[in-house]
């Protein structure tokens, strides 16, 4: 009888087995699917050697991750590929806004703004460790670096576009900063949003945004890997529909979203604890497509070839028109997208010559339109002449991708949505979030803080909530 079972691979239940494991308790890994990783997983989605990321693709999270640093992953073959620059956002003018690693790079970018980007961003760069230290752990604890988060706080409270409006006055600036609060999957008028511009931002100076050499899935291999040299084990193709057909053990974590939980623990858990999970609210969904290219990117902003990542847009208020129609469960005329060209950092993604594309937009949960056509139009917009690359491309609605992994529901891939108090406090405001009504079970996943994000953080949390528990 091992002392805890995990229900889920994903690096978040991976990374709750492992720390289990090194405490030296007996630990077994259930997967429903046949490959551990949940949306760390890469795989040939359109043709033969073209190798997609799934899901996840870009780490700035993974690469500042405290636990995964703790576990050094380059022993167990994870390795970190930095582009020349993180982020490339394209204008209608022919130019690209580039998010550089270097901050003073950045705002040499940005011309007029410079000195306002440095005001903004240089300050969390140098708080990072403490920041991350308090804001990457539940939110009801006294914080150690008050005046740290204090910073932070201040501005990330704010509405995005109206961050954007009062610290830069061009529209470059505004542009890639809207860009990257786009990333809440929230209004840019909402309150909340301008912290994940600011984070994601800071990331890229602190630690880059970084792939892993041959896919996302080395991720989790390594994960995985590590977690089998601890003694745990994994069991693919074991799907767990209720707590009763699971044996014995003293723990039970799950890597899975609280309607999951819900349903698999049924009367486990009292009413009321039931009754808060089916409250939780899901987050916008994406559609993606994957694309086997007979060249690069033909963009027609050269400098977009130096990011890994690149935002499609355009404008601060147009990205805002996108993200507010998608929050009112419209579709987007003019879809705000996110594109990865892995291929050019990582020669093993394609065959040599061709490249891949990871490209998504957001759409309302659930949503059932094709988003192809109006994707590949903003892709011509600004780099004329894509389709003409194309060799084949693998579309994946809201639907198919809950099919591919019952944890992004309605094509939901950031664990529920981050409006209102659920992004602070989830799945809603509770001492320990990790502990379930009933003593042996343990929420693992992105629903639980410090969210959506490849880090594992959400795991370590809830294996240390059961040590002080059912495992002490």
């Amino acid at each position: 009888m091992p002392d805890a079972i995990v229900i889920g691979s994903g690096p978040n239940g991976l990374a709750a087995a492992i720390e289990l494991a090194r405490n030296g308790r007996s630990v077994a890994v259930y997967e429903a699917n046949e490959t551990i990783g949940g949306g760390c997983r890469s795989a040939e989605l359109t043709l033969p050697g073209f190798l997609h990321d799934v899901c996840s693709a870009f780490h700035p999270m993974g690469a500042a991750s405290a636990f995964f640093r703790s576990l050094d992953l380059r022993r167990d073959g994870l390795e970190w590929i930095q582009p020349d620059a993180p982020l490339a956002h394209p204008l209608d003018d022919g130019t690209a806004v580039i998010l550089e690693r270097s901050l003073d790079r950045t705002a040499d970018g940005l011309g007029p703004d410079g000195r306002s980007y440095r005001r903004l961003i240089a300050p969390l760069v140098a708080d990072w460790d403490k920041i991350a230290e308090d804001s990457l752990r539940p939110l009801l604890r006294i914080p150690r670096h008050p005046f740290a988060m204090a910073r932070l706080g201040l501005v990330a409270i704010r509405p995005a576009r109206m961050l954007a409006r009062s610290a830069f006055r061009g529209e470059r600036a505004r542009a890639l900063f809207a860009g990257i609060a786009a990333h809440s999957l929230l209004p840019l008028d909402a309150p909340l949003t301008s912290s994940f511009g600011l984070v994601l931002a800071v990331l890229a100076h602190v630690v880059g945004w970084p792939i892993p050499r041959g896919g996302s899935q080395r991720i989790a291999d390594a994960l995985g890997s590590r977690l089998r040299s601890l003694g745990g084990t994994i069991e693919t193709g074991r799907r767990v529909r209720a707590v009763g057909e699971l044996p014995p053990a003293r723990a039970y974590l799950f890597d899975v979203t609280p309607s999951q939980l819900e349903r698999i623990a049924g009367g486990r858990l009292s009413s009321g604890y039931r009754s808060r999970l089916r409250g939780y609210r899901r987050g916008p969904g994406v559609f993606k497509i994957d694309y086997a290219l007979a060249g690069p990117i033909p963009w027609r902003a050269q400098e977009c070839h130096r990011a890994g990542t690149v935002h499609l847009g355009g404008t601060l208020d147009e990205i805002a028109a996108c993200e507010d129609a998608v929050a009112r469960g419209q579709i987007p005329a003019r879809p705000f997208m996110l594109v990865g060209q892995q291929s050019l950092f990582d020669p093993s993604r394609a065959p040599a010559g061709k490249h891949t594309a990871w490209v998504y937009c957001h759409v309302p949960n659930g949503a059932t339109v094709d988003m192809t056509e109006r994707m590949e139009a903003q892709l011509e917009r600004f780099a004329p002449g894509f389709r003409d690359r194309v060799l084949s491309r693998t579309p994946m609605s809201p639907a198919e991708i809950e099919r591919d992994n019952e944890n992004n529901a309605g094509g939901d891939i950031s664990g529920g949505s981050h409006s209102g108090l659920q992004y602070v406090a989830r799945p809603f405001l509770r001492w320990d979030p990790y502990a379930t009504s009933a003593r042996d079970l343990y929420l693992a996943s992105s629903a639980a803080p410090p969210g959506a994000g490849v880090h594992g953080l959400c795991g370590y949390h809830a294996a240390r909530s059961a040590l002080r528990g059912a495992l002490a």
